[in-house]
């Protein structure tokens, strides 16, 4: 038996994970549960000594579970890549974000690559989580590993790519009970890795037969929900225009038992992945001389959702008289989906900013969210949702569906509702209530 694979077995091996944040965190978390011992790496020396102290910062981690791990010296954190050669696994699970050109950022993936190459020795496994275009494994990671190292990709060192599944919030699939998906630069790459999953996930592991089908196949995942939200908002728009309930019309489709999957408008796409893969796929395939036509299509629908908010909002104004330029809008969350403190990419900021642009005064509150930074905007939520601050302003946007604010007393006092959630749909009287 391979050594490698023997160590992970038995689990004395030690695992390495770079990058804690929603994706890292919970997976080192995970690994040091499963009974390895895990050093976690991140360049911000705050993410690294809150892990240390057993402060969790992670909604999906337990707090407890944190406390309990690095109490026991099965979790440690640094910013100090030299650890890496301590360790027989590392996983990178850094973010990939877009530029401004809307292009993939693959500076994180690339310097963290480099951090851990001096220190590669052999029989260690490298696996990259973090979502990328098709190839960033092979054409990427193993040029600079190889030359970091002095040794060999599928000889001496094995690499894999496994996409993250990590859904903030989710009640019932976390990191443990998600299916993985492994793909190695060669079989045995693709054999030690999902040794590795196994020995740490209750889900069972899928190897297919290359880190570019494993890109692949992560980058289908979320353009798939991306196109079927973009022909949904479409819809929605189609119906509001005919004078039909585009939820009314959801509900019915979707008691139908087979060939359908429910989708459901909103103010556009927000979170780490749906929003930003799909430039991913439609930027490789340019390489190939290949328009990806229907999924750019639909990008542009959704990037266009939260305008389309605002214009709705500007006609609802108009209708009581109002201007939007000088009026006082309140905006109901600003977390990019209901319950979870993430607002990366979220819809609610950027209808935020098209209100500003618009002359618009803007507050907003959210339970979940105290205050962001987005560019040059900076906001902080109201501390409550009092009368004053309901009555006071002359529409109130629903822009995430909170379970914890209550509806009923936002439909007792507001002027008028625009609920792009369709959260109040069961609220009487819906005299002040405008729905997406």
């Amino acid at each position: 038996m391979n050594a490698l694979k023997e160590k992970i077995q038995n689990k004395t091996a030690t695992l390495g994970v770079v990058g804690l944040g929603y994706v890292g965190l919970p997976l080192a978390v995970e690994k040091a549960k499963a009974g390895f011992k895990v050093l976690g790496f991140d360049i911000q020396k705050s993410k690294v000594n809150m892990v240390n102290a057993g402060h969790n910062y992670i909604g999906d981690v337990v707090n407890e579970d944190l406390k309990m791990i690095v109490k026991s010296g099965n979790l440690r954190a640094t910013s100090d890549f030299s650890s890496v050669a301590r360790c027989d696994c590392v996983c990178i699970a850094v973010p990939t974000p877009l530029d401004k050109h809307q292009e993939p950022d693959i500076s994180y993936v690339k310097s963290s690559t480099e951090s851990i190459a001096p220190y590669v020795h052999s029989d260690m496994l490298i696996v990259l989580e973090s979502t990328t275009y098709p190839g960033t494994t092979e054409e990427l990671l193993k040029p600079i590993l190889e030359k970091g190292s002095g040794l060999k990709c599928g000889k001496d060192f094995y690499l894999a790519f496994s996409p993250e599944r990590v859904d903030p919030g989710n009640l019932i699939y976390k990191t443990k009970n998600t299916p993985k998906v492994v793909g190695g630069c060669t079989s045995v790459c693709t054999d030690i890795a999902a040794t590795m999953y196994e020995a740490i996930l209750e889900a069972p592991v899928h190897r297919v037969s290359s880190p570019a089908v494993a890109e692949m196949e992560k980058i289908l995942e979320n353009t798939y929900r991306n196109i079927n939200i973009g022909l949904v908002n479409e819809i929605g728009r189609l119906c509001h225009e005919m004078g039909i309930s585009v939820w009314e019309v959801i509900d019915a489709a979707k008691s139908k038992p087979y060939g359908f999957q429910a989708f459901y408008p909103g103010p556009g796409l927000g979170g780490h992945c749906i929003p930003l893969d799909p430039y991913y796929l439609t930027w490789k395939a340019r390489e190939y001389g290949f328009h990806t036509t229907l999924i750019e299509n639909s990008m542009t629908i959704n990037d266009r959702q939260p305008q389309y908010c605002v214009e709705r909002v500007m006609y609802i104004l108009n209708d009581h008289k109002k201007a939007i330029n000088g009026a006082n809008v309140l905006v109901l969350g600003v977390a990019y989906k209901n319950d979870i403190d993430d607002y990366r990419e979220s819809p609610a900021i950027y209808v935020i900013k098209e209100l500003l642009k618009v002359g618009a005064n803007v507050k907003y509150y959210d339970p979940w969210v105290s205050e962001f930074k987005e560019g040059d905007l900076q906001m902080k939520s109201e501390s409550n949702l009092s009368i004053d601050l309901v009555e006071s302003a002359d529409i109130v946007i629903v822009t995430t569906a909170h379970s914890n604010v209550d509806y009923k007393f936002v439909q007792k006092h507001a002027n008028v509702i625009f609920d792009t959630k369709n959260i109040m749909k069961n609220i009487e009287p819906r005299i002040n209530i405008e729905v997406l």
